[in-house]
C-alpha cells in the first residue's frame, strides 16, 4: 500500500470538524480535505422577518464570537438606515468587541492549541514536563488562571450590554445600554486588573517594553534580557515552539485579509483605525472592495447560485451525486483567490514591522500564526483603555433615530476573534429577501473552488511530514492554529 487514507474527528475545535488525509510512503500529506460535517441554515431563517430581527437571531449563529455577529449585524442596518452612530456608542461597541477578541485569543492559545504540548507525542521533549505544569487541561497553573482571567474580562460585556453572550444592546442607530459613571468605573476597574495579570503571566513585561520589540533580532534579545521574559507564556511559547519546528509548520496561501478596525473616535472629533480593512500579500497591500467577495460552491452541499453574497443562498443539496463535493462550509474568495484571515492578518495590515517582515521572508507558519494571537491583545489593550475612558464625560450620547421603512442592501464587516465577518442583507419593503453570512472559518477551512484551489489550512497542511501516520499530531496543530469555529461556519438543517 502506497497511500494511507486518514479521517480525522478534531477535537480542541469549536464544533464538528473532520480532516481527510491522504499520506504516502515517504509520510508526506499529499491530500488534505477539511470537511464541515453539518449544515448552517440561520440566513434562511431570515428570508420574510423585520430587519430588527437580525439583531437578536443572528448573535445566536455562535456563542464565542456572539457579539461580533450583533456588531456585523448592527452595521449592516446602519448602512441599510444611511445613519452614523454617536461618537460614544462607537465607543461602547468597540469595547465589547476588543473584549470579545481578547478573551478569545488567550482561550485559544491555552485551552485549545498549548495542551497539545502535553500529549505522548511529546513526552520526550525537555520541556514536555512545563507544557504539562501549564497547560494540562483543567488542572494547568495557565489553563486555571487563563478561565479566572478570561471570565472577569468578559465581564465589561454584562455590564455594557445587559449579558453575555447572545447580547442585543446594539441597534440601527447606536445602542440601548446607557452605561453610568459606576458601569465605567466598574469596567476600568475590571480591565485594568486584567492588564496586569497579562503583562506579569503572558508577556512577562509592561505592554511599553513588548511594544519596542520590532524585529526578529528585537525578539531575542527581548528572550534573553531577563528571566521574567523566559519563564512568561510568551517566553515559554517561543522556546517549545521553535524546538518542535512550528515555525517550519503549515504555510498557508501567503494571501491575507482584514475588515480592520476599530475606529477609534477621538476627544477633538477624530476618528483613527487601529487597523486599516485590507488584503496583504507578500507583493503589497491593498484596500478592501467587498464587491470582490464572492463565495463557491463548486465542493460544498449547496446549489450552484451567483457568487456575490447579495446573490447567493444558501440551498442545501444533501442528496447531491456531484462527486467533488465533500463539505457543508461554502468556500469564500477574495477577486477569485482563498484568503487567511485572524489575528495575524490584523498585524500584518496594522504593518506591525516584526510580523510583516517575518510574513515577507519566508511565508507563515504555526508559531508566527499563535504568537499573533498570543500579542494582538498588547496592541487593543490601549485602545480599549481609550474608549472606555472616552464615555465617560457630561454629554455622552449613544444613540441617533435611524429606523424608518427599508428597501436597501447593505453589508456590515467587522473583525471578530478569528477574523474578518460580514452580514449582507437585502431588504424589500421593510422585510428581509436575502442574507448571507461569511464567516472567518468558512475562509480560513473552505474547501476547494471551481478551480481546484484548496482553502487556506487544506494548503497549509499538504506537503506536511508526519512522524505517526496512524496519530498525525502535526496535522491537528496545523489546524488549531487557525482557531477552527465550525459553530459559526454549519449549522443544523431546517425542516419545512
Amino acid at each position: 500500500m502506497t497511500t494511507l487514507k486518514k479521517r480525522i474527528p478534531l477535537n480542541r475545535v469549536e464544533g464538528d470538524l473532520e480532516i481527510h488525509l491522504e499520506i504516502d510512503r515517504d509520510n508526506v500529506v499529499t491530500m488534505a480535505r477539511s470537511v464541515g460535517t453539518m449544515y448552517r441554515g440561520i440566513e434562511n431563517l431570515m428570508t420574510g422577518r423585520g430587519p430588527l430581527d437580525s439583531l437578536v437571531i443572528t448573535p445566536r449563529i455562535c456563542g464565542i464570537c456572539t457579539t461580533a455577529h450583533l456588531c456585523a449585524a448592527a452595521r449592516a442596518l446602519d448602512m441599510a438606515c444611511q445613519v452614523t452612530i454617536p461618537a460614544d456608542a462607537q465607543r461602547l461597541r468597540n469595547t465589547t468587541l476588543m473584549v470579545e477578541q481578547i478573551q478569545n485569543d488567550l482561550r485559544h492559545l491555552f485551552l485549545l492549541f498549548m495542551p497539545d504540548f502535553t500529549r505522548s507525542h511529546y513526552a520526550e521533549h525537555p520541556l514536555f514536563d512545563q507544557a504539562v505544569a501549564r497547560y494540562q487541561p483543567l488542572k494547568g497553573q495557565t489553563t486555571l488562571q487563563t478561565i479566572q482571567a478570561t471570565k472577569r474580562l468578559i465581564e465589561i460585556v454584562a455590564i455594557l450590554g445587559g449579558q453575555w453572550p447572545h447580547s442585543s444592546f446594539m441597534v440601527p442607530g447606536g445602542v440601548v445600554s446607557v452605561p453610568s459613571s459606576g458601569d465605567i468605573a466598574q469596567c476600568r476597574h475590571i480591565l485594568n486588573g486584567f492588564r496586569r495579570w497579562y503583562e506579569k503571566q503572558v508577556l512577562g513585561c509592561s505592554l511599553e517594553r513588548w511594544q519596542a520589540v520590532q524585529t526578529w533580532d528585537d525578539l531575542q534579545a527581548w528572550l534573553d534580557e531577563d528571566a521574567l521574559h523566559q519563564n512568561s507564556e510568551l517566553g515559554f511559547f517561543l522556546k517549545i515552539g521553535q524546538s518542535t519546528g512550528m515555525d517550519r509548520l503549515g504555510r498557508g496561501p501567503d494571501c491575507f485579509i482584514s475588515a480592520g478596525g476599530p475606529d477609534v473616535p477621538g476627544s477633538d472629533g477624530s476618528t483613527t483605525s487601529l487597523v486599516p480593512a485590507g488584503v496583504f500579500s507578500p507583493q503589497g497591500i491593498a484596500a478592501l472592495d467587498p464587491e470582490k467577495i464572492t463565495e463557491d460552491v463548486t465542493c460544498s452541499f449547496f446549489k450552484e447560485t451567483p457568487g456575490h453574497p447579495f446573490e447567493s443562498r444558501t440551498l442545501a443539496d444533501p442528496d447531491t451525486t456531484d462527486a467533488r463535493k465533500y463539505s457543508w462550509a461554502k468556500a469564500p474568495r477574495y477577486d477569485g483567490k482563498p484568503a487567511e484571515t485572524g489575528p495575524l492578518a490584523d498585524l500584518l495590515m496594522a504593518d506591525n514591522p516584526l510580523f510583516v517582515n517575518a510574513v515577507r521572508a519566508g511565508g507563515t507558519n504555526v508559531l508566527i500564526r499563535e504568537l499573533a494571537r498570543m500579542v494582538r491583545p498588547a496592541m487593543l489593550l490601549p485602545a480599549l483603555e481609550q474608549c472606555i475612558a472616552g464615555m465617560s464625560h457630561a454629554n455622552a450620547q449613544f444613540y441617533t433615530d435611524a429606523l424608518k421603512p427599508l428597501t436597501a442592501k447593505s453589508v456590515g464587516l467587522v473583525t471578530a476573534p478569528r477574523g474578518l465577518l460580514g452580514h449582507w442583507v437585502v431588504i424589500h419593503d421593510g422585510r428581509i429577501a436575502n442574507y448571507q453570512v461569511v464567516t472567518p472559518t468558512t475562509w480560513n477551512g473552505s474547501p476547494r473552488d471551481r478551480e481546484g484551489t484548496p482553502g487556506p489550512w487544506e494548503q497549509a497542511i499538504m506537503g506536511t511530514v508526519v512522524k505517526k501516520p496512524g496519530d498525525p499530531v502535526e496535522v491537528e496543530q496545523i489546524v488549531r492554529s487557525f482557531d477552527p469555529c465550525l459553530v459559526c461556519t454549519v449549522h443544523t438543517i431546517q425542516v419545512p
